[in-house]
């Protein structure tokens, strides 16, 4: 019965046409490059979920899905390009020319195309100076957000009102990276020139010091909140700076929390929380005396001699 089978493959195989069997060699060229395209991805996906098991620190675990997502774009485009190779050769296009000529079409696309290579390579960069992960909060070519996506070509992110940037790795000179290891939750408040320093500064130590002892918040806080004092005399207020270092990515919540019990902190101890006003001196004589001041409805400032 087994060679009865086999004859009649054979037989099969005999009726066909050159152009049915080049027709059938060109699907199994593609469903065989989808299946190894399919079982690559999966590999790569056991390998880095095996890989970030044995991983404590979550900075690590960030890199290794990072590298594991470039891994399978390259992959992706190395199958692609031998599948692609090989269905040229079935339809009769003669690749030894093509892959002859590459050098000297490489060249000529090299001076038209530098930024498209510029960007591989300044993505492989990234990638093996560990610059950039997925999930960290950067600022780079001009742009902010969180990192959704990084390839060899281009980093995808999404910046705090939804919108998404793609930026050309080519285009990124410097990176600031907002989430690695620790971040510094850093809090500058004005008081009225006339309240006493001191006092302000003291209470907000108090309010920082009850804010790391919440449950809520405890665990984002790293250490005691750092009072740096007097940072700058601006036109109506003294500027006071402090500094929190918090977890990675938590220094915007522990900010905007931190100023909103300091508010309710310095109403209950009537610090003035200052806002722009105008100081008016109409000047003095010579033996010391003001001349009086009034002002009109519309603003306008009336001296004895006429208005200003």
């Amino acid at each position: 019965m087994d060679k009865t089978i086999l004859d009649q493959i054979l037989s099969f195989g005999q009726q066909l046409t050159p152009s049915m069997a080049s027709a059938l060699r060109i699907c199994l060229i593609l469903v065989l490059a989808w299946l190894a395209m399919a079982f690559s991805h999966k590999l790569i996906r056991t390998f880095r979920i095996y890989i970030s098991s044995g991983m404590h620190d979550g900075e690590e675990v960030q890199r290794a899905a990072t590298l594991g997502r470039v891994f399978r774009y390259a992959v992706s485009v190395i199958i692609s390009l031998v599948a692609g190779i090989l269905v040229l050769a079935e339809v009769g296009v003669s690749v030894a020319p093509i892959l002859g000529a590459a050098g000297v079409v490489g060249v000529a696309v090299g001076f038209g195309a530098q930024s498209l290579v510029k960007d591989y390579f300044s993505g492989f960069f990234l990638l093996l100076e560990n610059q950039i992960r997925l999930g960290d909060v950067i600022d780079a070519g001009g742009k902010s957000g969180m990192v959704e996506e990084l390839t060899l070509r281009y980093v995808r992110m999404r910046n705090y009102d939804g919108h998404v940037h793609f930026v050309p790795n080519g285009s990124i000179t410097t990176v600031t990276n907002m989430t690695r290891g620790f971040a510094q939750a850093v809090v500058d408040v004005g008081v009225a020139y006339r309240e006493s320093v001191d006092q302000a500064l003291a209470v907000m130590r108090t309010v920082g010091t009850e804010l790391r002892a919440d449950p809520d918040f405890a665990a984002k806080i790293l250490d005691d909140v750092e009072i740096v004092g007097v940072d700058a005399w601006r036109d109506s207020a003294v500027i006071l700076r402090c500094r929190f270092k918090v977890v990675a990515i938590e220094q915007w919540t522990i900010r905007r929390e931190y100023l909103r019990r300091l508010k309710d902190a310095f109403d209950a101890a009537a610090i003035e929380i200052p806002y722009p006003h105008l100081t008016v001196y109409p000047g003095q004589g010579k033996d010391g005396s003001s001349p009086p001041l009034h002002l009109s409805m519309d603003g306008a400032t009336q001296h004895p001699g006429g208005t200003q």
